[in-house]
């Protein structure tokens, strides 16, 4: 099961908002089968309490632990905004939205913590041309 396909993966050439970016992880993560509609809520609820920015240009969304019923499967939406989004006073660029089914989460958010820890991936990350590139880049995510 991979938690990541290529369609999850997207890179735009602006910038966004906090909300929309939120809107477009939910999206990508619908269309993955991974989520219902309602998980951009516990995902603004989690913002509200904690903000997911990680340092080094990540964000990384997720629902409350309320979310449960949202949440089908385990699935990532990766979209780099080259133009970056304002992340509660934070400059992102990168917001991978998180769904995961039980604990599964977990070991998601530490391999994606990982790979973002290392400033010459994050720098590889940044430099991909195309989601293409992207994708194999992230695709230790789905071993």
């Amino acid at each position: 099961m991979s938690v990541l396909t290529l369609g999850q993966v997207r890179i735009h050439a602006g910038s966004s908002t906090q909300e929309a970016a939120l809107q477009e992880a939910t999206d990508i993560l619908v269309t993955a089968g991974a989520v219902t509609p309602a998980y951009v809520d516990a995902m603004r609820q989690r913002e509200e309490t904690v903000s997911t920015y990680m340092g080094n240009g990540l964000a990384i969304p997720h629902g409350t632990n309320d979310a449960k019923d949202a949440i089908l499967g385990s699935a990532l939406s990766v979209v780099r905004y080259d133009g970056g989004v304002d992340w509660a006073g934070e400059q992102a660029t990168f917001v991978v939205g998180i769904a995961g089914k039980g604990d599964e989460h977990l070991e998601i958010l530490s391999q994606i913590a990982i790979l973002f820890s290392d400033e010459d991936d994050v720098e590889k990350l940044n430099a991909a041309q195309t989601p293409e590139e992207l994708f194999a880049l992230l695709s230790a995510v789905n071993e």
